[in-house]
């Protein structure tokens, strides 16, 4: 009786080590996004559910490459319904039970499971095209230097898991259907009559003995679901976790008009009190010094460093990217990418020490370097283009802020722009007092 338990227990301990290793990432991941600085997304709860149904779910900035976003539907959608038949394949390892849903649902399970299966052909078929865009075809946003080493693998590694779970599951049908019909053992207990997809495959196993199709039937389900599990772990490290991330990050999408930007207060405010004095607060000797712009993760808000870890890495920011088309060290993607890297890093830094200990480095320079942040024309592509709702701009923004802001750091054109703004109210260099003298030169 313990013996035949064995399988059980060890399934068991099996999700249920899975599970928690999943769950402590997915918290330090909410750790580290929550390193940034507090911002309000939070109105027009509407629009926000809008966004998670189009965006997220519907894909809707997918289809603007219509064969493209086909294909990625079909990975999507097996996701997301193949999940069911998990949820069998996990109770059926819990209980020792095999095909649990089968004499509740009648031919409805004949059904799901011939969509199931059809399914993961589809997931197959759009993995393999993947792989051929990636590594034959080499689609130039998939050969860009920002995906050298490890990126470039990541992306190569989940497609041929994928894969490999999808055929895992439909040899585990295949075999099965064989044991149904020889009457074998418990087999034979549910007949769910033939799968489509999986009983073509039947004839190649049709010469195997009994114990040979129950030892590869078993095989399948073990690594079929074990592999699921490994995959759930490996996501969080992996740039397919934006799978999850998408929705919150669609629901928390930046609402204000695509050019709007975001103004700083304090700036506004000393403006306001040169011109009205008396309306300046007394200088509080205790208040931390006000900083401007972002220097390193810290500076940033949750919301950028969620983005950071919703990216998705597919590069269609920096293809649409004008700076980046015409050769300058700008890639939105690496900015995001740089992003997560320094969390990353500073998330180890946090957990080593129990709270940050200067490294010595910084975002800003350390991973992004000024010769990026000029490059950007804040004209929004890389925002518009990004299927899961991720603004590199406001990074880059909030980088290029501190960078005048807090060290001066500024290209001699623009110093003398700023110049000019100061003293003459105006980017000219012209006497306020002659700023209409055109007219009168005209009227003359």
């Amino acid at each position: 009786m313990i013996m035949h338990l064995v399988p059980q227990i060890i399934f068991i301990i099996i999700c249920v080590a899975a599970i928690g290793l999943f769950a402590r990432r997915v918290m330090d991941i909410r750790q580290n996004i929550l390193l940034g600085r507090d911002a309000y997304y939070t109105d027009n709860a509407a629009q926000r559910w809008r966004n998670v149904l189009l965006l997220a779910f519907g894909q809707k900035k997918m289809f603007r490459n219509p064969l493209v976003a086909i294909l990625h539907f079909f990975v999507y959608a097996g996701f997301i319904i193949i999940n069911i038949e998990v949820l069998e394949i996990i109770l059926d390892g819990m209980l020792g039970s095999h095909r649990l849903f089968a004499p509740y649902l009648g031919s409805a399970y004949n059904l799901l499971i011939n969509a199931f299966e059809l399914l993961a052909v589809l997931v197959i078929t759009a993995c393999a095209v993947f792989l051929v865009r990636r590594n034959i075809i080499k689609i130039k946003r998939f050969i860009s230097k920002d995906l050298d080493g490890w990126p470039r693998s990541d992306a190569n590694y989940i497609l041929i898991t994928e894969i490999i779970l999808m055929l895992l599951f439909l040899t585990m049908n295949a075999t099965d259907q064989v044991l149904q019909s020889r009457g074998y053992g418990h087999y034979a207990e549910h007949i769910t009559g033939n799968f489509i997809i999986s009983g073509m495959l039947m004839p190649a196993y049709g010469s195997l003995s009994d114990g040979t199709l129950v030892t590869l039937e078993r095989s399948c389900w073990w690594l079929h679901i074990v592999g699921i599990l490994a995959f759930m772990n490996y996501l969080p490290y992996s740039k397919h976790l934006h799978i999850i991330l998408a929705f919150p990050n669609a629901y928390y999408a930046r609402l204000l008009p695509k050019g709007e930007m975001n103004n700083m207060p304090a700036v506004q405010n000393e403006v306001l009190y040169a011109m009205q004095p008396e309306l300046a607060p007394t200088p509080d000797p205790d208040a931390p010094t006000p900083k401007f712009g972002a220097r390193d993760v810290f500076d940033l808000s949750w919301k950028n460093l969620l983005d950071a870890y919703t990216c998705t890495e597919c590069g269609r920011c920096s293809a649409a990217c004008p700076a980046n088309i015409t050769g300058k060290a700008l890639s939105p993607r690496k900015i995001m990418m740089d992003t997560r890297d320094r969390l990353t890093e500073v998330a180890k830094n946090i957990k080593t020490n129990r709270q940050f200990k200067d490294d010595g480095k910084s975002l800003l320079h350390s991973y992004i370097t000024v010769e990026e942040l000029r490059a950007c024309t804040t004209c929004n592509a890389c925002v518009e283009e990004c299927p899961v709702s991720i603004s590199p701009l406001e990074i880059i923004l909030e980088l290029r802020r501190s960078l005048i802001m807090e060290e001066s750091n500024a290209p001699q054109e623009w110093n003398a722009m700023f110049s000019n703004i100061e003293n003459n109210f105006a980017p000219w260099k012209f006497s306020p007092d002659d700023r209409d003298k055109w007219a009168s030169e005209m009227s003359s």
